[in-house]
């Protein structure tokens, strides 16, 4: 007697199933929040991006109170949490300020040789006949001057602690051109001529 073939049992039901394959889930994603580290005195450690008056210079890691970090520090662009990627950043940022300041020192110190050339500069200003000048000669009309000579001085490097107020003076005008380059000039005021009056 020969033997016939059979069907496995399983067949019959799994006809027109299809294989459901379970995937698995990605792990969640888990933020990390760039905490800011404590100093030895319980105030927050921050890096400085910006030089800040009375705190530090730019890429100096200061300690502060936690709220002046947290609400003016960081929101205004100043200070980073030193996490490694800021400090690469960072590191780059002082190489540019670096080269920017070189670059500046180099011209002021032009400047202060073109002004020590500089004998005196005159400025014309109108005055009555007991040289008072109508107004004053300040910081911002020796600036004007002395760009009118091409020479970049802006009105806050002048130093100057009263205005001149007589004409045919020479006053000894101190500069701070920044960078602790200074230098002097001497300013000339005088009377403007004034125009003789017309003959009726």
């Amino acid at each position: 007697m020969a033997k016939t073939a059979t069907k496995p049992k399983g067949d019959a039901k799994s006809k027109g199933k299809t294989e459901v394959k379970v995937r698995a889930l990605p792990a969640p994603k888990v933020r990390k929040r760039n905490q800011v580290k404590k100093g030895p005195n319980g105030g927050s450690l921050i890096v400085l991006v910006e030089d800040v008056a009375h705190l530090g210079k730019v890429g100096d890691q200061v300690e502060v109170k936690a709220g002046y970090a947290r609400n003016y520090l960081i929101p205004h662009g100043m200070a980073v949490v030193p996490t490694p990627h800021d400090l690469k950043l960072l590191e780059k940022h002082q190489i540019k300020i670096t080269k920017a300041k070189e670059a500046r020192l180099a011209d002021l110190k032009v400047l202060a040789e073109q002004l020590s050339r500089l004998t005196t500069i005159t400025i014309e200003a109108q005055a009555n006949e007991e040289n008072h000048l109508y107004g004053s000669i300040g910081a911002h009309e020796i600036s004007k001057t002395l760009k009118g000579k091409n020479l970049q001085v802006e009105p806050e490097m002048i130093k100057l602690e009263h205005p001149i107020k007589e004409a045919n003076t020479l006053t000894e005008v101190p500069l701070s051109l920044g960078y602790g380059i200074e230098t002097k000039i001497q300013v000339l005021v005088v009377a403007m001529a004034q125009a003789p009056a017309a003959k009726k």
